[in-house]
């Protein structure tokens, strides 16, 4: 059976049954390179194409009047891009490659005959875009009512769970694989404020760095610093239909 990243993903969640794994991993059958900085689509741009993140990292991203960057969200390996593309025949926000990645285009209307023909992977897909939207609206709270600590503490708690979901391997360390440009572009901060608040939390011995790679040594701590909720588990799944 061809295999998919995507599936892989929504399985965490529920059991799918072969033919459901069949037909998410057709959305997968025309991967495509991208190169670090390569822009994915633009603002505006007509939309035909969703996507399914296979390897690497993605960004959504808006320039707002001033000229500055706001990063909406961070993509990962199989996470499903485009979703606010699919109510908009342009799209709302542009989408970039913060690595080397392969993204795995597909055709808009063919995500109509998925949720018309697998009822079960469509009430997935409608569970796990809530909890994005929750977890957006959480650090929009955060972009208006908190600390610059709080604002990185809860990034970095967020961009863990996001990465465990996925990858059983992760304990208390990730590859953080964002600069402090980045990070700032997604919390509303400078990256000189990003680096002073990262360079605090070390001297407090809530987080530890090496070669890259964030190790959280106080979670505990730093959920209360960020005020931080993990919507990435305890989901009520009572209510997805059954498996055909």
């Amino acid at each position: 059976m061809a295999t998919s990243c995507f599936a892989d993903r929504l399985a965490k969640h529920v059991p799918l049954s072969d033919t459901e794994k069949m037909a998410l991993a057709r959305l997968e059958e025309n991967p495509r390179k991208i190169r670090r900085g390569a822009m994915i689509q633009r603002v505006n741009d007509l939309v035909t194409e969703l996507f399914v993140l296979r390897e690497g990292r993605v960004m959504s991203f808006v320039i707002l009047p001033d000229g500055s960057r706001q990063i909406l969200r961070v993509y990962f390996p199989g996470d499903f891009i485009g979703s606010a593309s699919t109510i908009y025949n342009r799209a709302p926000e542009s989408l970039v490659a913060l690595s080397d990645a392969v993204v795995c285009p597909f055709d808009k209307h063919a995500l109509r005959r998925l949720l018309e023909d697998y009822p079960r992977v469509a009430a997935l897909l409608f569970l796990l875009s809530n909890a994005e939207r929750v977890a957006l609206t959480d650090r929009l709270a955060s972009l208006g009512r908190t600390s610059a600590k709080a604002r990185v503490a809860s990034f970095l708690l967020d961009i863990f769970d996001r990465l465990r979901v996925t990858d059983d391997r992760i304990t208390d360390s990730f590859d953080l694989k964002l600069t402090q440009e980045e990070i700032g572009d997604a919390v509303g901060l400078t990256s000189v404020h990003v680096n002073r608040m990262i360079r605090q939390m070390e001297q407090e011995g809530l987080i530890s760095r090496s070669n890259g790679r964030i190790t959280l040594l106080d979670m505990e701590r730093l959920e209360e610093i960020g005020h931080y909720t993990n919507r990435h588990k305890d989901m009520d799944l009572e209510w997805l239909p059954g498996m055909a």
